[in-house]
């Protein structure tokens, strides 16, 4: 019997994949608004600090999670307002110096981290949450990360967002980027709940300033509003503040606003050793996992409770791991979860197991208290804390269940003679449910028919393996995609790319060879609208990295 692993990094995460602003109308600009209401009112100072080559805090914070990307930039800008964004800002507008923005979590690709960048504004200081009486609506700072807001959210009010998994993803991109997590399929997209959204740009003239813009469509900067549904970050200025309340909701009880999450949940780990899983037995788990997803799509679905992820890891992980939670307030839970975990495996001839190591002790599902479930999955694997990280990432949107020709290739090059990284992988993460339930352009992200998004990644630690795993992991890619030019093309099964998976190979012309630019494969049908948020809101492209929204025709 092949040995059992922990499920890895996105192997478990992603498997388990400043003056007030009054409610109304956002269409106002402010140099220097403050945090408003309960999440302001008694809040410490922080800088505006500046940090540069010289300062011995420089390294830290001139890497990304991702440590292939390391920058060179004049300086580290840290603001602590609004006001220190637009400052920032303004010098950097003043002087000529190209921007670039890190959120409070990581970029894996090298947008923030960029050898051109002279100035990077960091926004991890700003991580207030809290209720804003005068918004109406719960404010989050862009700077917070994820487990810091489920956390306060929920502990003050009994609220969360549907967001993401891994702890220390940022709210500042993972919301422009669209936002999911294990609630979507109940819930929706985290953009789904956004209202408003502050946000300094830089008009035609090089003046910066804050604007906020709302969800009402009278507000004369909702196309900015929308601009950050979906079209990804680093696009149209630097977003301070993000405020949350679902569309709908009524009256001022804040408990009432936001999705109240299940007050327990059954978290279940599964594993399939690849000693005992032949090419039949991988193919009919993997359509087996299609043909479920397909017949429980609907937003009505019985089954919107039910989310997760499957980490197809190499054949050098040893194992195969199914990660799920259900909604255990329901009285049938375990038997909803039986039924699926044993349609998943039917027919597929290994015998499924329980990792065995102690960081995932699952041999029965485990009933625990939401927020500490989403810690528990959320933290449960050494290589997320890890600070030494090295990856690749390629991403597609699945309509329907992954097609059998694409099925052989990924046993292929999962089972690879010759190749060993127990963190190389492609990871399914679960859609459908509520995200379908909203039209592809009411918010900047199209991809609304998909019924889960696959991360084929690599992770890594030695810089001298830099090559070998990159080329594991676009080969992999190409290969799947080989009949529509190395690229998920939207077409009948496929539906593009995932913005906060930015790959920019999907621009490179030995790797795209479609004819389908990088921009219409995250954005589709929604590219036209987004260039021109661009045009208006970022006319002098101050904003701007690999694949920023792009400008012109």
């Amino acid at each position: 019997m092949a040995s059992h692993v922990r499920p890895t990094r996105r192997g478990l995460i992603a498997a388990v994949g400043a003056a007030g602003i009054t409610a109304g109308l956002g269409g106002r600009a402010t140099a220097a608004p403050a945090a408003t209401g309960q999440a302001g009112s008694h809040r410490a100072s922080f800088g505006p600090f500046t940090v540069g080559p010289d300062d011995p805090r420089y390294a830290e914070l001139t890497t990304g999670v991702n440590q292939r990307w390391v920058g060179r930039p004049d300086a580290v800008r840290l603001p602590g307002t609004t006001a220190h964004v637009v400052q920032a800002v303004q010098d950097a507008v003043r002087t000529g110096r190209r921007i670039s923005v890190r959120g409070g979590g990581h970029c894996l690709a090298d947008f923030v981290y960029h050898p051109d960048v002279r100035v990077v504004i960091d926004m991890s200081g700003m991580h207030a949450v809290g209720w804003d009486a005068d918004m109406g609506a719960f404010m989050v700072e862009a700077g917070a990360t994820l487990l810091n807001v489920y956390d306060t959210l929920y502990k003050g009010w009994g609220v969360t967002i549907p967001g993401g998994l891994c702890y220390s993803v940022g709210v500042g991109g993972h919301v422009q980027g669209g936002g999911f997590g294990l609630l979507s399929r109940r819930h929706g997209l985290t953009v789904d709940h956004l209202h408003a959204v502050e946000v300094v740009t830089v008009d035609a003239g090089g003046t910066a300033r804050a604007v906020v813009a709302t969800r009402d469509p009278r507000d004369p900067n909702h196309d900015l509003w929308w601009g950050h549904t979906g079209g990804g970050g680093g696009n149209f200025g630097v977003v301070t503040r993000y405020w949350f309340r679902s569309p709908g909701a009524r009256g001022s009880d804040p408990r009432a606003l936001l999705p109240v999450p299940p007050r327990e949940v059954l978290v279940h780990v599964m594993a399939l050793p690849w000693s005992d899983l032949d090419e039949a037995g991988f193919t009919r788990f993997v359509g087996n996992v299609g043909r479920w997803y397909e017949a429980n799509r609907d937003p009505e679905s019985p089954y919107t409770g039910l989310s997760g992820s499957i980490t197809l890891s190499h054949k050098s992980a040893g194992t195969v791991n199914i990660v799920t939670q259900i909604d255990a307030d329901r009285p049938d839970a375990e038997r909803m979860l039986g039924d699926y975990l044993n349609a998943l495996t039917d027919g597929v001839g290994a015998p499924a197991r329980t990792p065995a190591d102690a960081t995932a002790p699952l041999v029965k599902p485990r009933r625990l208290p939401w927020l500490r479930a989403t810690r528990y999955l959320g933290t449960v694997s050494p290589d997320v804390t890890a600070p030494v990280q090295r990856s690749a990432h390629h991403s597609t949107h699945m309509r329907t269940g992954v097609p059998d020709e694409h099925v052989a290739k990924m046993y292929r090059h999962l089972t690879l003679d010759g190749y060993t990284n127990r963190t190389s992988m492609v990871v399914v993460n679960f859609m459908g449910g509520r995200v379908d339930a909203v039209a592809p352009t009411d918010t900047a992200t199209f991809q609304r028919d998909s019924i889960f998004k696959l991360l084929y990644q690599s992770v890594w630690q030695d810089p001298a393996e830099d090559a070998l795993h990159t080329a594991w992991a676009r080969d992999f890619y190409r290969d799947v995609y080989a009949a529509t030019g190395g690229v998920p093309v939207p077409g009948e099964a496929t539906n593009g790319c995932y913005i906060n998976y930015p790959d920019t190979a999907a621009g490179d012309a030995d790797s795209n060879t479609s004819g389908v630019p990088w921009a219409s494969l995250y954005y589709g049908g929604n590219l036209p609208r987004l260039r021109q948020v661009k045009a208006r809101h970022d006319p002098r492209g101050i904003f701007r990295h690999a694949q920023s929204i792009p400008t012109g025709g």
